[in-house]
């Protein structure tokens, strides 16, 4: 594996890991600075994510890139639009709505990874 499949598969793994630290946070470790953690992961996960993509050498896969891309966008409204739904209404937008959206999160931040790991397709 190359350093620069290496730079753009692990956003993908570090997003994922601060999607899970901060339902961790949450739940069972709640008052404690996992949050801070879990928010340090998801803020540097994209830039590098930016980063190695930026580069468009034949790095992601342009499908695998699509569909993380298009499951994050997913993720990120069912998860926070069922928060701030809770927020301004006092129920949820639908039941299990930010669970689905956190594993949206988790499997589009996978799936980045994995486009990182396969890289550019071949083209005839």
């Amino acid at each position: 594996m190359t350093a620069t499949r290496l730079i753009t598969c692990l956003p993908g793994l570090i997003g994922a890991a601060g999607v899970v630290l901060a339902a961790l946070s949450t739940h069972a470790y709640a008052g404690t600075s996992l949050n801070v953690a879990a928010s340090m992961l998801s803020l540097h996960a994209p830039a590098i994510l930016a980063i190695a993509a930026g580069g468009r050498a034949g790095v992601l896969n342009e499908r695998g890139a699509g569909l993380a891309a298009w499951g994050l966008i997913a993720g990120i409204l069912l998860f926070s639009g069922d928060l701030a739904w809770r927020a301004f209404f006092g129920a949820a937008l639908f039941p299990m709505a930010a669970p689905s959206g956190g594993v949206l999160l988790i499997a589009g931040w996978l799936v980045a990874a994995l486009s990182g790991l396969i890289g550019q397709t071949a083209r005839g």
